[in-house]
């Protein structure tokens, strides 16, 4: 059966920890010595060393214990700031925290649901193939731990994240590519108050391309943004140098390029127009995922919501999570819906009666 009281107590005992992106070494020794001493085979990577991080993956191996294709879930450590000292708090079957932080549901309210749906069919002796558990770390930052995972030691091809708000039943099938873009444009310094015509604004181009850019809703599949400028000093200078920095996502990919070309060209227009010049580069942070229709992981999970009786609700998403990663590795992969709301801000909240149902679906799953 499942043990709603454990259930919950995993949840606040994982909230009470410390994780800020990079920094998840608390989280990842409890679950460490929680999971060893249930005997399971467990693994930490070296994944904090790509990005300076104090802790890699937690990556545990289950035996089969039946018949079937080995599964993979996976949720993630770290929290969004403010997440230092989280205080939760009980009150009518919703836990919220008490002091001006977030509660960290997203993910550990994942994380709880993986286990307590492990140790639902282990004690029960319900036979399952062989699980691996994906406790990943920095994804809040970039999804560097899921970057970093070392694949070599998973050896399922269907991978099911806990990681997306809305109620349980929601599936999330597809989610766009990312890349992050820095823009620096080079003018030249004068005396802004004896002689301002010899010098070129940097902030004057910078304001130039922005004014010519196509922002924020571009098209059904595609959103760009700015989130920040830098640059300049004193008022009786004339800017050399401002740097913005920005981001577009889609899910097509021709459509991002297409927007990160229109870009570009506004800042070349902008340069031209003014004399200066630019340094114009952008990465992708991160690739799109897109879960064919007749997927049978997507089947698979839609069958169980029947099962239990849960409204299931197939949708796409704005933003991403390890699944993109997972999905660009070419694994088979889904991200479900574990009930969290309100995440990233300090009001957000989970049911208990959520992430029971939320343990319900994941054994399900776990059972093949």
């Amino acid at each position: 059966m499942i043990h709603k009281e454990r259930l919950t107590n995993t949840f606040l005992d994982l909230v009470r920890l410390d994780s800020p992106s990079g920094q998840e070494k608390p989280v990842a020794d409890h679950l460490c010595a929680l999971l060893s001493a249930r005997g399971y085979d467990v693994h930490v990577d070296n994944a904090g060393s790509f990005f300076g991080g104090n802790s890699g993956n937690v990556i545990v191996r289950v035996p089969a214990t039946g018949p079937g294709d080995a599964m993979a879930f996976s949720a993630h450590m770290d929290c969004v700031d403010p997440c230092i000292g989280v205080e939760p708090v009980l009150t009518d079957g919703v836990i919220r925290s008490a002091t001006n932080t977030v509660l960290g549901g997203d993910d550990k309210a994942g994380i709880s649901a993986i286990l307590e749906a492990l140790f639902h069919l282990e004690e029960d002796g319900i036979p399952h193939p062989e699980l691996f558990l994906l406790f990943t770390v920095c994804e809040e930052a970039g999804m560097f731990g899921a970057k970093h995972l070392d694949f070599s030691r998973i050896k399922a091809r269907d991978v099911i994240v806990l990681d997306s708000s809305g109620e349980v039943g929601t599936i999330i099938v597809r989610a766009p590519s990312k890349a992050g873009m820095t823009i620096t444009f080079h003018g030249r310094a004068a005396h802004a108050g004896i002689e301002p015509e010899k010098g070129i604004s940097a902030i004057q181009m910078a304001a130039n391309a922005v004014s010519r850019m196509k922002l924020l809703r571009i098209d059904e599949e595609t959103v760009a943004n700015l989130g920040r400028i830098e640059g300049g000093g004193q008022t009786n200078i004339v800017a050399d140098c401002v740097t913005l920095t920005g981001e577009a996502r889609s899910h097509s990919n021709a459509r991002l390029m297409a927007q990160i070309e229109h870009m570009r060209l506004c800042c070349v227009e902008a340069a031209q127009e003014l004399g200066g010049n630019f340094d114009f580069s952008h990465e992708i942070s991160y690739p799109a995922m897109d879960v064919p229709a007749d997927s049978k992981l997507l089947h698979r999970a839609l069958h169980a919501c029947n099962d239990l009786n849960l409204t299931a609700a197939v949708k796409g998403t704005g933003g991403g999570s390890d699944a993109n990663i997972f999905s660009g590795q070419g694994l088979s992969c889904i991200n479900l819906g574990i009930g969290m709301s309100r995440v990233h801000t300090t009001d957000e909240f989970i049911r208990v009666d959520d992430m029971v149902k939320a343990v319900q679906l994941t054994a399900a799953l776990m059972q093949r």
